[in-house]
């Protein structure tokens, strides 16, 4: 992907990467740390990704598609839920019969959150706005991912401007604690993070 890659380029190539994280979440043995830890990069991916579509997408969807502020509602009540579902799950033991059910949700839900995109919202975004402005969101994007919180907050606020100062605010807090904890990181063979 270039560096002049579009909004719609981005963040189909964010979904590609979730997708393969859920692949390996369902090749993992139930219970492991390996599955603890797939299903935290999950976690840090999906905050990112929706940190960016807060940010980025949804003002673009409102002023440029027809009946955009209620596509953006909707998606960003999808959005509210999936990150309930993963404060949940992080709260929950990874062997657990709860932490299964709230994986399967969140797989579930991003799966059909990806689908609606792709083949609802997207075309249409890209059928309506310009090319310059596509491509302008998606450098935009690719910043904002790179410094966005990693930790789910399904109160945090919603509008573009509010999502922006938190997550300023946010992102490097969550980095630290991350790399404090470990979060994220593959156990070695007597269980500690690596």
């Amino acid at each position: 992907m270039g560096s002049r890659s579009s909004i719609i380029e981005v963040l189909t190539a964010d979904h590609r990467k979730i997708q393969r994280l859920f692949d390996r979440i369902r090749s993992s043995a139930p219970g492991s740390g390996e599955r603890r830890t797939l299903v935290e990069q999950v976690s840090v991916s999906l905050v990112r990704h929706s940190v960016a579509e807060k940010e980025y997408l949804y003002p673009a969807v409102r002023r440029f598609v027809a009946d955009g502020a209620a596509w953006a509602d909707r998606e960003l009540t999808g959005h509210r839920r999936i990150e309930e579902l993963l404060k949940s799950l992080e709260a929950q033991e990874s062997g657990s019969e709860e932490f299964t059910q709230l994986l399967l949700s969140v797989i579930t839900r991003v799966t059909e959150h990806v689908v609606e995109e792709e083949q609802l919202l997207f075309p249409r975004l890209q059928a309506v706005c310009p090319a310059d402005v596509l491509r302008d969101l998606g450098t935009k994007v690719r910043d904002t991912e790179a410094s966005a919180p990693t930790r789910p907050r399904p109160g945090a606020p919603e509008s573009a401007a509010l999502v922006k100062a938190t997550a300023q605010a946010w992102g490097p807090w969550d980095r630290l604690r991350d790399l404090v904890t470990r979060r994220g990181r593959r156990p070695d063979r007597r269980g500690r993070r690596t």
